[in-house]
């Protein structure tokens, strides 16, 4: 029997995504984007997760499209159709965490970028190499890294395609951190845990808050920060939010 080319489990209010195609060093396929489609169907705003870790099996996270992907579909514009990941990716309402150990190129680099969160392993290296075989990126790459790390740097890593390592990546802007390759899953797998201590529709809408407001006018965006606020003391998590403060407690967040 095939191995799936996504795994996923669920540890409490975590869940555990895993890019599974490591002989090909975790390469993008319509198999593996139709995968993630049904994954994403399941996970829904009740769906009992806070927060969703993306890890990747093997030395490398994710090399890019595989090329043996474009072949199946007569032409470009249809292959876009199969192939495109990240918007599956940026749809989780809940905060997504990657894991990024060794190469993080083309489409990988642009899955890295549609998470919210991104930790790396200090091997790590990360490039848009499109340019060097006449193309561009097409799965945000062009769109999310300038929004991420500024024109100029984002310009520069599209143009000429260069790979940078983990610490240029960290001085940019394009990770959060930097640990050893042995403690990446665990210290990633901290970081979720962490979160999904906070209350869980609050992290929602604070990620709604900050990705929608990007698209905004600063008043547009504070209009809409202050109705996910108020939205957000009509629920039962914030009563408990304070209540445990005054009960000098821990809260018991239920995502109500």
């Amino acid at each position: 029997m095939k191995e799936p080319s996504v795994l996923f489990r669920q540890e409490g209010p975590v869940g555990v995504i895993t890019l599974n195609r490591p002989n090909s060093h975790n390469a993008v396929t319509a198999e593996m984007v139709s995968e993630f489609q049904a994954l994403r169907a399941g996970i829904g705003w009740d769906s009992g997760l806070s927060v969703l870790l993306l890890t990747a099996q093997g030395p490398d996270f994710c090399i890019g499209t595989d090329p043996e992907a474009w072949r199946r579909f007569p032409s470009r514009e249809e292959a876009l159709t199969y192939l495109s990941l990240t918007p599956i990716i940026a749809s989780f309402n809940q905060p997504v965490i990657a894991a990024i150990a060794g190469r993080a190129y083309g489409q990988g680099l642009e899955l890295a970028l549609a998470c919210d969160l991104r930790l790396c392993a200090e091997e790590a290296s990360f490039a848009l190499p499109q340019i060097a075989s006449g193309e561009i990126p097409f799965d945000g790459g062009t769109q999310r890294l300038p929004r991420l790390i500024g024109r100029l740097r984002a310009m520069e890593m599209i143009l000429t395609g260069k790979a940078i390592g983990a610490a240029e990546a960290k001085d940019i802007g394009l990770v959060n951190g930097i640990v050893p390759a042995a403690e990446l899953n665990a210290s990633a797998f901290n970081l979720a845990k962490e979160l999904a201590a906070k209350g869980p529709i609050a992290l929602r809408y604070a990620k709604e808050a900050v990705l929608k407001g990007l698209d905004l006018t600063l008043e547009q965006g504070l209009r809409l920060e202050a109705d996910l606020y108020f939205l957000l003391h009509t629920t039962q998590d914030r009563r408990e939010g304070i209540t445990a403060f005054r009960e000098k407690r821990s809260p018991k967040f239920e995502g109500r």
